[in-house]
Formats: structure tokens, sequence, C-alpha cells
């Protein structure tokens, strides 16, 4: 029994050292790259919007989703970026995140033809990749909530992205909480991703954005 607790001491605490490290690498690729204010950031032709779905399954209203909404568009609407690529997932029929926002993007304002759809954005590190190897950018404004605009970032430094992020407005509550939970195992994952070169799981035919 006393092995056994031995043990699982030195799992737990490998463990923590891992989340930590992984939480620190993530923070320090991010430092001094996220931005709050319009007013501040830096201009850049291409945004890239980080996709969730608009609804949980009981049927409320994802509200990580509606901020993402605002914050491109204000984005937009400072005339902070030209274009705006939207990266999520449409695995099946029924299930389609890019045009979901597309269509909430277009009722705030911003022209259909200033958007373009990344359908195999299923996950962070397929988003940004896809948007260097399909959509050819290589300086780009990440939208989301400032833990995963950072996470996007230390994916971009690594693969010669310059990359800023736009942070939209933060979610409290349960819902809040639980994320922030995860989004330290999320590191630990992306470290892994990074550190053995994963790739996304589509690429396919070059999209051309304007110059």
């Amino acid at each position: 029994m006393r092995k056994l607790i031995k043990l699982g001491f030195k799992i737990a605490l490998f463990l923590l050292v891992v989340i930590f490290i992984s939480d620190v690498y993530v923070e320090r690729q991010a430092s001094g790259k996220t931005y709050d204010s319009v007013t501040e950031i830096p201009y850049n032709k291409v945004g890239l919007v980080l996709g969730t779905s608009k609804y949980y399954k009981k049927g409320y209203l994802n509200l990580y989703y509606k901020y993402r909404i605002e914050a491109t568009i204000e984005l937009y609407m400072a005339k902070k970026i030209k274009y705006i690529i939207v990266s999520g997932d449409n695995s099946t029929a029924n299930y389609d995140e890019p045009t979901t926002f597309k269509e909430d993007l277009i009722k705030g304002g911003i022209p259909a033809e200033n958007i373009f759809l990344d359908y195999a954005g299923f996950r962070t590190l397929d988003s940004v990749i896809r948007c260097k190897e399909i959509f050819g950018q290589e300086s780009i404004t990440i939208i989301s909530q400032q833990f995963h605009n950072k996470r996007a970032i230390a994916i971009a430094n690594n693969k010669h992205i310059k990359a800023i992020g736009f942070n939209a407005k933060k979610v409290g509550g349960k819902s809040g909480l639980r994320v922030n939970i995860r989004e330290y195992f999320a590191r630990v994952k992306l470290s892994l991703d990074l550190l053995f070169n994963k790739q996304p799981k589509f690429l396919g035919d070059k999209i051309v954005i304007p110059a």
C-alpha cells in the first residue's frame, strides 16, 4: 500500500510539473502580444477568428461565440483588419461552425466578400497552421478569448507565423471556470503536439486572399 501511495504521489507531482511548464511556455510565448483595445492593436490584413458552437446542447447561447462575434465586428469596424478567416468545425452536414459565424458577421455589417471560411479548423492547431499553409498568411490577428489567443500565438510562433491576439470579452461563472481549468490540460496537449510536430487533420487546395 505504501508503494502504491508513493507511486501515486510521484505521478501526481510529475503531472503538476508538466502542467506548470506547459503553462509557463504559453505565457512566455504570448507575452505582450494580446490586446484588449482596438486603439492600441496594430493593423493586420487578416484576422483569424477561432470557431466554437453558437449554442450549447441544452439550447442556450454560448457566450464565447457571442463575444467572439462582437470582437471581430469591433476590430473590422475600427479598420484594424480587412479580411476575416473563420476557422471552425464542419465535420458533419448538421454541424457547421464557419457558416454560422459568417451569417452573424454579415448581420453585423461585414461584407460577405471579406469573409473566408476554413471548414477544417477542428482544433486550434489546425486553424493556425492552415491559415499559413492554405490561406498563405504569415502575419495575422487572432480573435478569441485571451487564454485561447495565448495558446494560438504559441502555436503561431512555433510555425513561424507573426501573430497577435485581440481579446474577446471573458466569460465568467461556472462555464468560465470549467473552461479555464480545461485550458491547463489543453496547454499540455499543445506542448506534446509541438514536440512531436503534429500536423492538421486536413490540408488541401490553396485559397487566395486578395493582396
